[in-house]
């Protein structure tokens, strides 16, 4: 079996990440799965940012966990991704109702309404200033679509190890996925992570570190590696028998997966 195909903020290689315009073209591209990453407003909302900060994608300053949701509503997402549009004849129209920010609850809805099943990856984010916060917003919003069981179309992800030991005490069937940046990480986390938890490693460690998919699989760990935009990286995921690839560029994987 191939492995499922995670759209990293989306369809974000060619589009702003994080907006709805990436997640409609990746769902477009056939993509098995999205992935998110999620930070709490100042008024409690959970929206779809990667970033403390609004420099990046909104090309100005200021917190996101010190804004309210009405504030950041007025602000652009999407033109840093290709500053140059206005000046060429040929740029496709842009519809702006998909250029702003995205609620994590819009996404979902988005994900509920697809006609087809879609899975979707949720990062919380830290350090925040809202610390648990976060993930008992997120369980409560995922417990309002009834996906905080077995089987359900979500998984939370984060490097925070106590972030994920937060959502297993309050919705223990929601999927979990252990991110890892670092080996020397690795080698504290596989002794206390959950027997049914799976392990995110970063393309570069599998790279770096050839034994490392295999010891994670010999403990009894899916693998979802990130972000795999190269056949090259796919192979190696292939050989590694990786369940899921996150990726900037799900219609490349698909296709050349032969999908």
């Amino acid at each position: 079996m191939t492995p499922q195909v995670v759209a990293h903020r989306g369809a974000s290689h060619d589009n702003a990440e994080h907006t709805l315009g990436a997640y409609v073209a990746a769902l477009e591209a056939g993509a098995d799965g999205l992935e998110c990453d999620v930070r709490l407003t100042a008024d409690g909302h959970l929206v779809c940012v990667h970033d403390r900060d609004l420099r990046r994608t909104a090309q100005r300053r200021g917190l996101v966990s010190t804004m309210e949701l009405a504030q950041l509503n007025e602000l652009d997402f999407a033109s840093w991704k290709n500053p140059w549009a206005d000046l060429d004849d040929e740029a496709p129209e842009r519809d702006e109702s998909l250029d702003g920010v995205l609620t994590l609850r819009r996404l979902l809805e988005t994900v509920a309404d697809y006609d087809r099943r879609v899975e979707v990856a949720i990062e919380t984010k830290h350090p925040t200033r809202y610390g648990g916060l976060v993930e008992r917003r997120l369980v409560e919003m995922l417990t309002d679509f009834g996906w905080d069981q077995p089987g359900a179309p979500v998984r939370v992800m984060s490097f925070s190890f106590t972030a994920l030991q937060r959502v297993e005490r309050i919705a223990p069937g929601i999927q979990l996925v252990q991110l890892v940046d670092r080996y020397q990480y690795w080698k504290m986390l596989r002794r206390v992570i959950g027997p049914d938890w799976i392990v995110g490693p970063g393309i570069e460690l599998l790279r770096e570190h050839k034994k490392m998919a295999r010891r994670i699989t010999a403990g009894g760990h899916d693998i979802h590696v990130w972000t795999v935009n190269t056949e090259r990286d796919l192979q190696l995921c292939l050989d590694a028998g990786v369940k899921a690839v996150i990726t900037d560029r799900p219609a490349y994987l698909l296709e050349t997966l032969g999908r």
